[in-house]
């Protein structure tokens, strides 16, 4: 601010009664000091209100608008502030939606509580067009009827939030129409009849449950996995029995085309429960150093037969190193690289392996597929995004699997790097960190080694859960295979079921009635027989503490819906693991 001038100093002194002969005179240069200080005080507020990015107004409740910043012409679609300055007769006419309504609503806040804080309301902007808006309304202490306003437009937020209704809508429209091909391709059998009703019902209860969360995606998953996965978990089981059975050829295509539907439904459920904990940041990584082996064996082993069936060969290189990294998530990432390479790979070879580059090491899934054009690489890990779709294979899921890698990568700190050329095919990798140690043995897992013969046939196997829909589904499964099952609910009526003959392994669920884990029931029924039976856990929660408590107790976990194969593998695995004992 420019100094007074002389002049303008003599005139201050005078107005003052600061004389030449005056007492006071000595205060005259603290007074200007104090005078351009709260110029300079007044200019900083007059920019910041100048240049702010939201709106600001200064109005009264009798006359209108006084003064407002550009920001706020800006965001009503004028060039000049003075533009918006309406006195209040005109403010429900140019300004407000609601009109006199609104106007009076506004004046009693003010009036009776001092302030409106966080106020959504709709503005007419010059052109007509209509704007959402969040204010907060102050009243001044010091001033009759003046009050300020700070104005934000939230019109994108609020075209989130219908586009977010509109996804909701959507999915539930994709449930329904996975209901209708179940519903379509058990019409002829029997044994599926009450299993389809239970799903329909499952999926009735948990749309009516995200419309009493307000529609809310995440509420609504978390809130209805367990349902949705227990009748799918049944229904998948017994399909299973009659796919491995001798049927008519019009029955089996309807069993088949139950199988097809049960698995688009369980991959999309899966993606679907994935992505919503990944956004609610409900899973903490759990890091800690693992051998690469143990990592990659038992996805090779998963997908050799997933490759055979497209008609592709997977081959992997599986060098010594110790990485430092969370198993599940890591394991997951690597799954979806496979999973995509099986399915957009139609002859040709699949290859897994690791390079080291410096203190971290590339875990790379090559494939001689379609591969990806350069313009739309940047899409690809965008969530419900499915490149050059064309068989009906390839619809499976919404196109989650990649936007699950990236916020599982970006959670990890890792890396994504792809490489691909049309007609070529495609490198997904990933960096990890080398581990500061090197172990030498293997963790607690579920590892799947090629065996001799079948250790299943005459096999006494206990199957223990709370739902008389999934043992009835086990049991028939089981014995299908050979085994002699016997079932039970709870502790005591395994006990009772079992006659004092120890099983030759337990398949147990983690959550049975009145809040009893699986897991202790597994540990009673050892020191009851003295005998340290093997056991698998099944269960449809996949949270980190169930892993991590299962993982403790050395037990190997299956999670709901199990497939099938996967099941008679681990079976067969630890049967034949405790006959070598």
């Amino acid at each position: 601010m420019p100094k007074p001038s002389e002049q303008q100093r003599q005139a201050l002194t005078d107005l003052l009664g600061l004389g030449a002969h005056s007492v006071r005179k000595s205060h005259y240069p603290e007074l200007l000091a104090r005078l351009e200080d709260l110029e300079t005080e007044r200019n900083r507020y007059k920019w910041l209100f100048e240049h702010a990015v939201h709106g600001i107004f200064q109005a009264s409740l009798q006359e209108g608008l006084r003064a407002a910043n550009p920001a706020l012409a800006r965001m009503l679609g004028y060039d000049d502030p003075q533009e918006v300055l309406w006195p209040l007769t005109d403010l429900a006419t140019y300004l407000f939606v609601g009109g006199a309504e609104e106007m009076q609503h506004i004046r009693h806040a003010l009036e009776t509580e001092r302030g409106l804080i966080g106020y959504e309301t709709q503005l007419r902007r010059k052109d007509g067009r209509v704007i959402d808006v969040l204010m907060n309304l102050l009243l001044k202490p010091d001033a009759e009827g003046l009050f300020e306003g700070f104005v934000a437009d939230i019109t994108e937020r609020k075209q989130a939030q219908q586009r977010l209704q509109q996804l909701n809508e959507e999915l539930e429209q994709r449930v329904s129409a996975r209901t209708a091909e179940l519903q379509e391709a058990n019409r002829n059998l029997l044994q599926q009849i009450v299993e389809r009703r239970r799903i329909e019902q499952a999926l009735r209860d948990a749309r009516d449950a995200a419309e009493a969360a307000n529609h809310s995606k995440d509420k609504y998953l978390a809130a209805a996995s367990h349902d949705l996965l227990q009748p799918l978990n049944a229904a998948r089981l017994l399909i299973s029995t009659l796919r491995e059975r001798s049927l008519p050829t019009a029955e089996h295509h309807l069993v088949e085309r139950s199988h097809q539907a049960l698995e688009g439904a369980e991959d999309l459920l899966t993606d679907l429960l994935e992505i919503s904990k990944l956004d609610q940041a409900a899973i903490k990584p759990d890091i800690d150093a693992y051998r690469l082996q143990d990592l990659l064996a038992p996805l090779a082993s998963e997908f050799q037969s997933v490759a055979a069936a497209e008609g592709v060969q997977l081959k992997v290189r599986i060098a010594d190193f110790t990485i430092s990294t969370d198993f599940r998530l890591l394991t997951r990432i690597l799954r979806n690289f496979l999973s995509n390479a099986c399915r957009y790979t139609e002859q040709g070879r699949i290859l897994l392996a690791a390079r080291k580059r410096g203190e971290f090491l590339d875990l790379q899934v090559w494939d001689t597929g379609r591969g990806i054009s350069e313009d739309q690489l940047e899409n690809i890990f965008l969530e419900f995004n499915q490149l050059n779709v064309g068989r009906a294979a390839e619809r499976r899921g919404v196109g989650l699997g990649l936007a699950i890698v990236e916020r599982i990568a970006r959670m990890l700190g890792y890396p994504v790097e792809v490489r691909s050329q049309p007609g070529r095919g495609s490198v997904f990798a990933i960096r990890v960190p080398l581990a500061q140690r090197v172990i030498t043995a293997a963790p607690a897992a579920v590892s799947v080694q090629p065996l001799v013969g079948d250790p299943l046939p005459g096999r006494r196997l206990l199957v223990l859960d709370n739902e008389l829909s999934i043992l009835h589904s086990m049991a028939a499964l089981l014995e299908q295979w050979g085994c002699v099952v016997v079932t039970a609910v709870d502790q005591e009526a395994a006990v009772q079921a079992l006659a004092g003959q120890a099983p030759d392994l337990i398949l147990a669920d983690y959550h049975l009635d009145h809040d009893v884990l699986g897991c202790a029931v597994v540990t009673s029924l050892r020191q009851h027989f003295a005998s340290p039976i093997p056991a698998v856990m099944i269960t449809a929660d996949r949270s980190d503490q169930c892993r991590r408590e299962l993982q403790r107790m050395g037990m190997p976990l299956l999670n709901k819906p199990v497939k099938p194969g996967k099941l008679r593998a681990v079976v067969s695995q630890m049967l034949h693991d405790s006959t070598v004992l």
